[in-house]
């Protein structure tokens, strides 16, 4: 964290227990960011917070921090069955479920209270039985996490703390009724810490915070400032057939090395990822499509640096802590004006510095002017010569993953033709035919025997042409009345 991010107070002044003060030393923390200074203090005495601040300011070690502390300074309650947990933490998307037991994991390796993870597409019995077993603070997303419930796999009478993570974005995937479920299985407001941190307040988060908290503090973090200084911002505008060979063009030359591309649809980000694949970029495609146990494998590749560009939609922009992301791309501009802050957000986090590079081509353009009124400013304009962009390969040559929406939608379509044909590449061997049938002569054909009256037949229709009468096909005359 730079040092105009970090604010005066220091970790050790918070008089936080031992085993938690040493887990923030091991994870290298020393002085709070803003969001900390303001918001721990109130959490620390056992008062409500709902907090809004930009992304990578540190929202979740806030959190943590006081669920920690208020966990190890009060005692189990009496009586607390083991599939009771003492904290339950929400979160709108696996990977902010993940990032955030992660997190957890590091800060509370010395406190011995267990952690448990539930969220949905992997791992169904296993997480069942951790949870079985007994946890003390369970994090996990509400699907997931109320069909346990449902079960009777875990209680939530004896629940002492709450926390809410990204909770605007709770809105935007539709979760809002699955968290009024929850929240109303919990003791009442009054006896139990309520925490809520978002990117932002707006009104209907507010609405929530006054329902199910109790009297929370309302703490934001300087609200005009929407994106981070520290992040170069730039618009290209090309036209639909140069947005990919543009895009390898400044890849190349500005020496990505750890760069995430923004796309609307999974369609796109597929192709893309075959695109860039084709000529010479490690890259990989992660959308809502993708299996989860392939998202988690995805993300710790580009993590370990194995991927060079995570290709992704929306599903990424939220809450993840990838560090050192170099370079962000809007390939596609974002339809909603809050979805480029939270993308350019996934650089420049903890302090350091990038770039957020977008392409406004002639299909989402228009969106353009609607995020430079909520950033506030203009996008600087940078130019280019189509001349120099590259040749590219084509995106053919790269297979679909398997398990892709546009792989399973070519085999549908197989099947659908009916087409038993292997498929190019295969060595099934062909079918195997009968041998062809003998020839044999066919008979040739018996004389007919001519009538002996033939000739006449054939004299008396030519002389019914001729007379205009009737032939032998014709319908005969009326007979008189």
């Amino acid at each position: 964290m730079s040092e105009q991010q970090l604010s005066e107070l220091s970790f050790t002044s918070l008089n936080l227990p031992e085993p938690l003060a040493r887990g923030i030393a091991d994870a290298g923390f020393e002085r709070c960011t803003p969001i900390q200074a303001r918001s721990l203090p109130r959490a620390l005495a056992g008062l409500d917070v709902a907090g809004q601040a930009q992304t990578g300011t540190g929202k979740t070690a806030a959190f943590l921090v006081a669920l920690y502390s208020r966990l190890l300074r009060n005692p189990s309650a009496p009586g607390r069955p083991i599939t009771s947990p003492r904290a339950l933490i929400l979160a709108p998307t696996r990977e902010l479920a993940i990032q955030i037991h992660r997190d957890a994991e590091i800060l509370g390796q010395y406190t011995g209270l267990v952690l448990g993870l539930a969220f949905g597409g992997v791992d169904y019995d296993k997480q069942r039985r951790q949870i079985e077993a007994g946890v003390d603070i369970l994090i996990g997303t509400p699907g997931r996490l109320i069909d346990y419930f449902k079960q009777h796999v875990f209680d939530l009478r004896y629940a002492e703390a709450l926390v809410l993570d990204e909770a605007d974005r709770m809105f935007d995937l539709g979760f809002i009724k699955d968290i009024r479920y929850l929240l109303r299985r919990l003791p009442p407001p009054d006896q139990r810490l309520n925490l809520l941190f978002s990117a932002t307040l707006s009104q209907r988060v507010l609405e929530l915070a006054y329902e199910h908290m109790n009297d929370p503090e309302l703490i934001r973090i300087e609200p005009e400032r929407v994106t981070a200084d520290n992040v170069t911002q730039a618009i290209y505008f090309p036209s639909m057939e140069e947005k990919a060979p543009l895009l390898i063009h400044l890849i190349r030359k500005k020496g990505a090395t750890r760069s995430m591309v923004f796309v609307n649809t999974k369609r796109v980000a597929e192709y893309l990822e075959r695109k860039l694949r084709a000529n010479g970029i490690e890259a990989a495609a992660m959308s809502g499509d993708v299996p989860q146990s392939r998202r988690m494998r995805m993300l710790r590749d580009f993590h370990d640096g194995k991927i060079a560009v995570l290709v992704a939609t929306d599903v990424a922009a939220r809450g993840l802590h990838i560090p050192d992301v170099s370079h962000v791309f809007n390939y596609d501009l974002p339809q909603d004006a809050q979805d480029y802050v939270h993308r350019i957000g996934r650089t420049a986090r903890a302090g350091a510095s990038g770039d957020a590079i977008s392409l406004g081509c002639e299909e989402y353009v228009e969106t353009l002017p609607e995020i430079e009124a909520f950033i506030g400013r203009k996008l600087p304009v940078e130019q280019f010569d189509p001349h120099e962009l590259p040749e590219v390969a084509s995106a053919s040559n790269v297979p679909r993953h398997k398990d892709t929406q546009s792989w399973r939608e070519h085999e549908e379509r197989r099947a659908m033709r009916g087409s038993d044909r292997p498929r190019r590449g295969s060595r099934r061997p062909p079918a195997a035919t009968p041998p062809p049938a003998p020839k044999v002569a066919a008979p040739p054909p018996e004389p007919v025997a001519a009538s002996p009256d033939a000739p006449a037949r054939k004299k008396r229709r030519r002389r019914r042409r001729r007379s205009g009468g009737p032939g032998p096909g014709d319908a005969a005359p009326p007979a008189a009345q």
